[in-house]
C-alpha cells in the first residue's frame, strides 16, 4: 500500500476527512491536458497515479517544460488568489489519476472554520516553499557553471 499524499499526511485527521468529503476521483489520459495557462482556476488535484508536466507558452507552437509532478503530489494552487488564473498549464505525460477538489467548496469550508483553513493553509504553503527550494537549487546547478562566462 502507497503512503497518503502529502498534503493528506500533513493534516490532521479529522481535517483530512473533511477535506476529503469534497473530493471526487477523476482521471486524464496521456497527453490530456489538464488544465491550459491563464485559464479559470477553480480547482486543484492530489495526484493519485501518474505524472503531470507543468510547462509555459514561450512563444513556440509547444509549450516548454518547467517542472513535473508524481504521484502524491498537489496539482494546482491558482484557485488560491486573485486573479484566479493558471500561471501555468498541465499535462498528463502518462494515464493520471486524481482527486479533484472544487475550490469554491473547499473556500467555504475554509471560511467557515478558519482554523481548517488555517492549516490546510499552512500544508499548501509549505508543499509550494519546498518546490521554490528545489526549483532554486535545480537552476542553480543549471546556470552556476555558466556564471561569469561571457
Amino acid at each position: 500500500m502507497t503512503a497518503p499524499p502529502r498534503l493528506l499526511r500533513a493534516l490532521p485527521p479529522e481535517d483530512r476527512d473533511r477535506l476529503m468529503t469534497l473530493a471526487r476521483e477523476v482521471s486524464f489520459g496521456q497527453g490530456e491536458r489538464v488544465f491550459e495557462e491563464r485559464g479559470r482556476a477553480d480547482r486543484f488535484w492530489i495526484i493519485r497515479s501518474g505524472t503531470v508536466r507543468l510547462d509555459l507558452r514561450l512563444g513556440g507552437r509547444r509549450p516548454t517544460a518547467v517542472s513535473s509532478l508524481d504521484t502524491g503530489d498537489l496539482l494546482g494552487w491558482s484557485w488560491l488568489f486573485p486573479p484566479y488564473e493558471w500561471d501555468f498549464g498541465a499535462e498528463a505525460l502518462s494515464p493520471v489519476r486524481a482527486y479533484e477538489f472544487g475550490g469554491a467548496e473547499v473556500q467555504a469550508l475554509c471560511d467557515g472554520d478558519p482554523v481548517f483553513g488555517y492549516r490546510l493553509l499552512r500544508v499548501v504553503t509549505e508543499i509550494l516553499a519546498s518546490r521554490v527550494r528545489s526549483e532554486r537549487t535545480r537552476l542553480l546547478d543549471l546556470f552556476a557553471p555558466h556564471a561569469g562566462q561571457g
